[in-house]
């Protein structure tokens, strides 16, 4: 079984044809319809949720949710931040960010 799993509108996928899924891809904030463009505007809608960064990798930016045994883990690069990323804080967040397909 080859090609990309596509997670979209609560349902994930199995795209046979990858350069389907090629396009770029960017974190919206769901209720101020904010793009996440830094690691900083990220940290400030985690934090509002009740995320707590974590500082034991210097490589990663790691954030985790005392009610939870959720991690988030991201490169330190947001040059490096990609839709993977993307996906897991939407799956942690639940109706609070989404990933949408860049202009």
């Amino acid at each position: 079984m080859s090609g990309v799993w596509v997670f979209k509108n609560g349902v994930v996928r199995l795209v046979e044809n990858a350069g389907e899924c090629h396009s770029k891809k960017m974190l919206v904030h769901v209720k101020s319809m904010e793009v996440i463009t830094s690691y900083s505007i990220l940290e400030r809608k985690l934090s509002a949720l009740g995320w707590e960064r974590y500082y034991d990798d210097p490589e990663l930016l790691q954030f985790h949710k005392r009610s939870t045994v959720h991690l988030i883990s991201l490169p330190r690069d947001f040059n490096k931040f990609k839709s993977i990323h993307m996906y897991d804080i939407v799956v942690k967040n639940r109706n609070e960010f989404e990933v949408r397909d860049t202009q």
